[in-house]
């Protein structure tokens, strides 16, 4: 069964296939972060309250995003290449790292409550 694994390239283009799933969510978590860490001066320019309230919240959150998107494309490349020679090696298992998935997954729920909660008190 491993040896067929090997010679099909289904396996890998699956594999290719997940690699740039993972670069596009990362480019789109790149991409949202910039747009939270603008938010707060498009928030003072419009809304008078803002001042008051101050909006640099918005700015760590976006940040906080952006490093997520930079960790996940690294992630996801060290990820890819270590599926490959698995592949290679005839060593590959269907559950092979899902702990990643689940982090990446728990970070955004943090960094969406954090946000809610910040929207909520303008």
């Amino acid at each position: 069964m491993q040896s067929q694994q090997k010679e099909d390239p289904r396996v890998y283009l699956a594999a290719e296939r997940t690699f740039l799933s993972w670069v596009r969510t990362a480019l789109a978590l790149m991409g949202f972060g910039f747009v939270v860490a603008r938010f707060g001066l498009f928030l003072r320019e419009i809304t008078p309250s803002a001042q008051a309230h101050g909006t640099g919240f918005s700015l760590p959150i976006g940040i906080a995003l952006i490093a997520l998107g930079i960790i996940v494309v690294i992630t996801s490349t060290f990820r890819y290449r270590r599926y490959i020679r698995s592949i290679d090696n005839g060593q590959f298992r269907a559950a092979f790292g899902w702990n990643f998935d689940a982090l990446v997954a728990a970070l955004l729920a943090v960094i969406g409550i954090t946000m809610a909660l910040y929207l909520t008190r303008l």
